[in-house]
């Protein structure tokens, strides 16, 4: 036990250094600009940061708690099994099969224990005005996002359990190599099939607002693809873009709040920003992260799924290997995600900075991410080890220092 353990420990070691190499690799060596020092006092009254603070912080809390009861109820799984185990370590005549619908079940009991703590959430954005919408739409969303999930669970656990009873040893081989691929087909698929089940999307309409990206993508030289218009409004106030897929799946997606609310230089920004992401293939380059982290994650998962069942791989892998190899994949994951953060973040400084040099416009750029900031109630500066854990972009104080920055004369 205590080679494996040490063993397991290692791997997931190994596989946090490789990702954080591949962070290095893959982090802009130019383009982005450094942001000046600012006073936030001179963007935001006390009240402004008082409320946001009063806010988030609670609602970092109802997340870090969402993972604690995610985790307690893994582990659960694993060292009180109960009836629940015994059932599961039955001589199932299909056991991939089974596996699949246990890899389902245990992800719909992950989903409705993050469910209560969500509903907090929800409730104080709501109190704050960031939602619109009912509970029985929040719900009802819940329950296709969750279903979504149990389906994906299926499939994945179905192809772990029948690589785990043909390749005993080597199965986080292959198994890496189908990460990658899920991964790329929900990028590439997900604007055309999955993200249309939660929001309405239309191109966007022929008038200034359709001419100005166009105008931005042409002096940029970049294919931007298609420029959708999502139904945000249906359900929060807060205001974004993005742009999402590869290929001919490749869209800008701009909230109708970001339309209706905000003047015409600061949505240029924001297509300007988004446009920045396409020109660099920040989509294509997170797939790459994947592609590096994946193998020596999923040796990692492979071997946190030993050491908590023995005997987890090999001719009677099976049900009763699930919990065990949905919580190693769900700590795997945890960690990668956070590592891979740092990657986002440089990014997306880059695209701010590509925005500035695109339009030129420092003064709307400084003005625009401080009415984001307000208008999603963020918090302005959060502290370093939030930053560092959570978040995936710049923060509002590095973001209108770059403004600054860029009014000042300084240039990436």
């Amino acid at each position: 036990m205590p080679s494996r353990r040490l063993a397991a420990v290692l791997a997931t070691i190994a596989a946090i250094a490789v990702a954080q190499l591949a962070v290095i690799v893959l982090t802009p060596r130019s383009g982005t600009l450094e942001p000046a020092a600012i006073d936030l006092g001179r963007y935001f009254t006390p009240e402004q940061l008082r409320r946001a603070s009063d806010f988030r912080g609670p609602q970092l809390w109802l997340y870090v708690a969402t993972l604690v009861a995610q985790a307690a109820v893994l582990a659960l799984l694993i060292v009180r099994p109960g009836r629940f185990g015994r059932l599961l370590a039955r001589p199932w005549r299909r056991p991939v099969l089974v596996s699949s619908a246990v890899g389902a079940a245990i992800s719909v009991l992950l989903a409705a224990t993050r469910l209560p703590l969500e509903a907090g959430a929800r409730a104080r954005a709501a109190g704050v005005g960031l939602v619109n919408g009912s509970w029985g739409a929040w719900l009802w969303d819940a329950a296709r996002s969750a279903a979504l999930g149990a389906l994906l669970a299926a499939v994945a656990t179905a192809a772990a359990i029948a690589l785990m009873r043909r390749l005993p040893r080597g199965w986080w081989a292959p198994a890496s190599g189908l990460v990658v691929a899920i991964a790329a087909v929900l990028v590439f698929a997900g604007p055309l099939v999955l993200d249309p089940i939660f929001n309405r999307f239309e191109r966007l309409p022929a008038g200034p607002a359709r001419a100005e990206v166009l105008a931005l993508a042409d002096r940029a030289g970049v294919d931007a693809g298609e420029v959708y218009v999502m139904d945000a409004s249906r359900r929060t106030t807060a205001a974004n873009a993005y742009v999402t897929g590869f290929g001919s799946s490749r869209r800008i997606v701009l909230y109708d709040t970001l339309l209706d609310e905000f003047p015409p230089a600061q949505r240029r920004l924001v297509v300007a920003h988004e446009l920045g992401h396409v020109h660099y293939r920040d989509v294509p380059r997170a797939l790459l992260f994947i592609l590096l982290a994946a193998p020596l994650g999923m040796l990692a998962v492979a071997l946190l799924t030993r050491l908590w069942v023995p005997g987890a791989a090999g001719p009677r892998a099976g049900p009763a290997s699930v919990p065990a190899l949905f919580a190693a994949f769900w700590l795997v994951l945890l960690l990668l995600g956070t590592v891979s953060n740092q990657l986002s973040r440089s990014v997306e400084a880059r695209a701010d900075t590509y925005a500035l040099r695109l339009t030129g416009e420092s003064r709307a750029f400084i003005g625009q991410q401080r009415r984001l900031a307000l208008q999603n109630v963020s918090n302005p500066d959060p502290s370093g080890i939030v930053r560092f854990l959570l978040r995936t972009h710049p923060t509002a104080r590095e973001r209108i220092g770059a403004g600054v920055a860029w009014e000042a004369g300084a240039r990436p």
